[in-house]
């Protein structure tokens, strides 16, 4: 049994799970996810066999006693020694950002994403409000605004103010100038009211249901296309559906979209 556990947000542990289960599905063996053992309870794994917290309690204990080894692929240069644990022993724990098999996940995606799936009771509320809002034939544009750590974070490099989120929409606009678009914007801020001042008009209607994590994930991945600044968040969403994604590098630059299977394996 494997078990995969690390800190960070949701979406990060997604990911790291998504490669772990796909080496482990390769192999023949079984993989459970601490994290969603006890932690972000809205998805189909969370119901699953083995994870529960009573599991999360053995494996964290078991590892901190030194009765369960733990591969730790953190850097390029512990991956090697990580990888032959892995290998070769049937019990352990796997940690690490750096865990990564790129073939093996495409491979394995759509049962990684039936994993994901979201409960009845959170795609049920988000579609439902996604279809109430909607204008008949408009295109459903998702926008993900991440404050919080990205205010220091590389510099601040990808924190943007609620002006430039607006002219990014604004060209997204001009891009389907005989369509109305409907934007679903969510975020990590508390207040993102601005953005819908700066961008609604005859053409762009904007919508901040500020949702659970789950229910922004999942709104997201129900649109046509996603802009935000690069984030696992807006590329998970991306996965579920193979919605279109452009990751806002500059804010003044033209949009260019592009799809999870080339961006995911160029995380910045």
């Amino acid at each position: 049994m494997i078990f995969v556990r690390d800190k960070g947000r949701m979406c990060n542990n997604i990911l790291q799970y998504g490669h772990v289960y796909a080496w482990a599905r390769e192999h023949g063996r079984k993989a459970i996810s601490m994290r969603f053992a006890y932690k972000y309870r809205y998805f189909n794994i969370c119901h699953t066999a083995g994870h529960n917290f009573l599991v999360y309690v053995f494996a964290k204990y078991a590892a901190k006693m030194g009765v369960l080894p733990v591969a730790g692929f953190h850097s390029p240069k512990e991956n090697s020694e990580a990888m032959s644990l892995l290998e070769h022993r049937d019990w352990l724990v796997v940690e690490g950002w750096e865990v990564r098999f790129y073939d093996l996940f495409i491979k394995y995606k759509q049962e990684i994403i039936n994993l994901f799936s979201f409960d009845k009771k959170i795609s049920n509320k988000t579609i439902g409000m996604m279809d109430a809002d909607r204008r008949p034939d408009s295109i459903k544009l998702g926008v993900h605004v991440r404050r919080g750590d990205y205010k220091t974070w590389n510099g601040g490099r990808y924190y943007y103010s609620d002006e430039q989120y607006a002219d990014v929409i604004r060209s997204f606009a001009t891009l389907y100038k005989d369509k109305e678009i409907d934007v679903y914007v969510c975020g990590n801020a508390p207040d993102l009211s601005g953005i819908q001042h700066y961008a609604e008009n005859e053409q762009i209607s904007v919508h901040i249901p500020y949702g659970n994590p789950a229910e922004d994930l999942c709104m997201l991945s129900h649109c046509d296309y996603i802009i935000g600044p690069p984030s696992t968040f807006s590329l998970v969403a991306s996965m579920y559906h193979d919605v279109p994604l452009h990751w806002i590098h500059d804010p003044k630059a033209s949009i260019a979209f592009d799809k999870f299977e080339h961006l995911f394996r160029n995380i910045i």
